[in-house]
């Protein structure tokens, strides 16, 4: 990306090829339902999604949450079952 005069700053350019007629179709039809032209379409998602956590983001920061035990369930201390265990 360049920049140009009064700070302003070049956008950049990514062409994507090979896109199948199906998704092609589905993004015209998308950009109709949002009365934007197919390309502002392609802008939103692309700006929308890149702001999202990636998948393995967002299991990084999942997993410290699934690892919590849930609320209002009492949990069974361990050393009482290991005790439990060896008296058997």
């Amino acid at each position: 990306m360049g920049f140009l005069a009064k700070g302003k700053t070049d956008m950049g350019t990514i062409d994507v090829r090979n896109l199948d007629d199906d998704v092609i179709a589905r993004l015209k039809e998308r950009a109709r339902d949002n009365d934007r032209s197919l390309e502002a379409e392609v802008r939103a998602l692309l700006t929308e999604v890149s702001g999202r956590p990636s998948k393995k983001k967002f299991i990084e920061l999942a997993n410290p949450i699934s690892a919590m035990p849930p609320k209002g369930v009492e949990q069974t201390d361990s050393a009482l079952l290991i005790r439990e265990d060896s008296d058997r």
